[in-house]
């Protein structure tokens, strides 16, 4: 008997699977609610977060270090960008020459394992768990290679992933290039409410920003804040980009082109949701202090890889940047031209939070109306 035909193969999936671990996928995830399950893996209960707009190259990973726990040794051919939710630790990486670094994570650090090198995550306390999530590019990798073996057990070394020693106790290179692609080069950020931001006041009133460059990877991550009373403008881009609230309280606003409506996602910390593929997405900050977040995914803006990515960082002379209206060919929608009913839902949306907003200098006539 002839052997079935194999088709439409997911190797991502059926690895998870077999893994036993709990998936949960929905359009966006509060990550401290999610049940875990004992990963025989890693050596702690863990989830595996499947968001609806992650597209085909990035995934989530929900880790909880019981009290006293650590995790077992780690080492692999797939990259990942680390957030601490909660509790403190600490993470060991031994390099292959047999040196070691280490650093002390808290709540709201994040940092980057180095490409296949050993490395343990430790809880610190002995009384609370600490969960951490993990953005990585494990689908790009197991559906490039479908090898187990190869990605697990592989002993190629990648010095220039390794970075300086400075990078492990929370040091870092600015990169001063222009609003919106300034870099902050490092592996580990001990706390992303100390860090400085940089001016992006294109992307929205008051914003600023920060970009990533984690371990020379390719992994995305950048930083951006709201004000207190103010809102990001419409946008879109490619998928895979996931939005974790860091601090703060709002909404956002999501929807396709030609939709009659939006989807509203509400937000505190511990929220993580991707817009999906040429989605447009809006962040408003309806509560007291200002709100900042981190947007992680695959395709770094040193290695952007994918032509939206490059897209979304002015590369190349016929590119656009994702802060260009679309008036102009590219992917942002100024507060001039956004559906006429967004503006007034965020107005009663500050009047119900009793927070005053700040946006009179981009609607005076509409403000003074209502």
């Amino acid at each position: 008997m002839a052997d079935a035909p194999r088709y439409h193969i997911d190797p991502y999936l059926d690895w998870v699977k077999k893994e036993g671990l709990p998936v949960h996928e929905d359009y966006g995830l509060y990550l401290f609610s999610l049940e875990t399950k004992m990963w025989p893996r890693i050596g702690v209960k863990a989830a595996a977060c499947h968001l609806k707009g992650r597209g085909d190259f990035a995934n989530m990973f929900l880790f909880e270090l019981p009290p006293g726990g650590n995790t077992q040794p780690q080492k692999h051919l797939y990259e990942e960008v680390v957030y601490v939710l909660e509790g403190v630790g600490s993470t060991q990486i031994e390099l292959p020459d047999g040196t070691k670094r280490a650093f002390e994570w808290g709540p709201r650090s994040m940092f980057a394992i180095p490409l296949n090198v050993k490395y343990r995550h430790f809880n610190a306390s002995g009384q609370k768990r600490a969960l951490i999530v993990s953005t990585t590019n494990l689908p790009m990798t197991m559906n490039t290679f479908y090898n187990e073996k190869f990605i697990f057990d592989n002993d190629f070394d990648f010095p220039e992933r390794v970075g300086k020693d400075g990078y492990y106790n929370g040091e870092g290179d600015l990169v001063m290039t222009r609003p919106g692609n300034h870099m902050w080069e490092t592996n580990f950020v001990p706390d992303l409410m100390d860090l400085e931001l940089q001016e992006w006041g294109d992307r929205g009133a008051g914003a600023t920003n920060v970009m990533f460059v984690l371990a020379n990877g390719l992994m995305h991550a950048h930083l951006s804040e709201m004000p207190v009373g103010t809102y990001k403008k419409g946008h879109k881009h490619g998928p895979g980009t996931h939005v974790m609230i860091v601090d703060g309280k709002g909404y956002s606003l999501l929807w396709m082109e030609g939709d009659k409506d939006f989807m509203r996602l509400d937000w505190t910390h511990g929220m993580v949701f991707p817009p999906a593929q040429s989605q447009f997405h809006q962040h408003f900050n309806t509560g007291a202090t200002r709100t900042r977040y981190l947007a992680t995914g695959v395709g770094s803006i040193r290695y952007p890889m994918f032509s939206f990515k490059k897209r979304a960082s002015g590369v190349g002379g016929q590119m656009v940047a994702v802060s260009t209206s679309t008036k102009l060919g590219g992917d942002q929608i100024e507060y001039e031209d956004q559906d006429p009913r967004i503006h007034p839902l965020y107005v009663e949306e500050m009047r119900k939070s009793g927070v005053p907003h700040k946006m009179d200098k981009y609607f005076p006539e509409k403000d003074a109306a209502e």
